[in-house]
């Protein structure tokens, strides 16, 4: 595998997040304007403003708040260091962390018999790590590290902020898209002539609301694979052990059935993918079990 740098990665990440931020923050702005318009067209410049306005809070919001946004959409609840019945989880998170170099994140754990976990939050400093009681239950200790280890080395390098980003903010574009769409679609034919006018701004618009939804799976799948496999190899070089890793991926390979039914939105956080679909062939997040199995075997 070809040698990355941490600091180009992390340096990487902060620029994918402004891009990231500036595209959807347009996206988001024509969406909110344009439904505006549509209703109360003789304040267009206001509305403009207010779009503006509206969508500058929100991203400020989501870079500060989204972990909580995402760890409360899956139902994770975050658990103490003195509950006995997680002294082990706490001592791996404690140990890699050290290892890692890096504060150790708020835990929390997911009420699920699938195995998974996922990391997020705007840096190291606020950061958090989520692990579904399946996991906690079917993996032994090194295979439990090597997990753990994966979404540590997604907490150093600042994976989690452009992934975070991308999980609140692509979200609220799909809900606005569909509440447009369900607008337009209710409308009378004489409303929509009164409409007339503005006829080109609400024809993109329209064109905005169908195809938004489809910027959520193209976001995430830009969002580059080689990640996944960064995040394996440092997992590997933190717990000096890739089969414990591997091991833990051929387990979750065997059992999972990928019917967490978390949203789409967020599915690209997951150690692996929670949802099974079609569609994975053509808009796949992660690389597939097999291949990251081989690669940490042949370290």
């Amino acid at each position: 595998m070809e040698k990355v740098s941490f600091f180009d990665e992390i340096e990487k990440n902060r620029r994918n997040s402004i891009i990231l931020a500036s595209v959807v923050f347009l996206v988001l702005t024509s969406l909110v304007y344009v439904m505006a318009y549509s209703f109360v067209p003789e304040f267009s410049i206001f509305l403009l403003a207010f779009a503006v306005v509206f969508v500058t809070i929100y991203i400020y919001g989501t870079y500060n708040y989204g972990d909580s946004i995402v760890l409360s959409s899956v139902g994770a609840r975050e658990v103490n260091e003195n509950d006995k019945e997680y002294v082990h989880l706490f001592d791996v998170v404690d140990g890699l962390s050290i290892a890692a170099g890096i504060p150790r994140p708020k835990v929390y754990v997911i009420e699920s018999d699938e195995m998974n976990a996922f990391a997020t939050g705007k840096d190291a400093e606020h950061a958090s790590i989520a692990v579904t009681t399946g996991l906690l239950e079917g993996l032994k200790r090194d295979e439990l590290e090597g997990v753990i280890g994966h979404e540590l080395s997604h907490i150093a390098n600042y994976d989690i902020r452009f992934a975070t980003l991308v999980a609140v903010m692509v979200g609220l574009i799909a809900i606005l898209s569909d509440i447009m769409l369900r607008g337009w679609r209710f409308r009378t034919g004489e409303e929509r002539e009164e409409k007339g006018g503005a006829g080109l701004l609400i024809l993109i618009g329209l064109l905005l609301a169908i195809f938004s939804p489809l910027l959520v799976r193209l976001v995430q799948f830009a969002i580059s694979r080689k990640r996944e496999f960064l995040a394996d190899a440092s997992s590997a070089k933190l717990t000096r052990y890739p089969e414990g890793l591997a091991s833990a991926l051929e387990k979750i390979m065997k059992v999972n059935e990928g019917n967490m039914k978390v949203n789409e939105a967020v599915s690209h956080l997951f150690f692996v993918d929670p949802n099974k679909s079609s569609l994975d062939i053509l808009y796949a997040t992660h690389p597939p079990i097999k291949e990251r199995i081989k690669l940490l075997r042949a370290m």
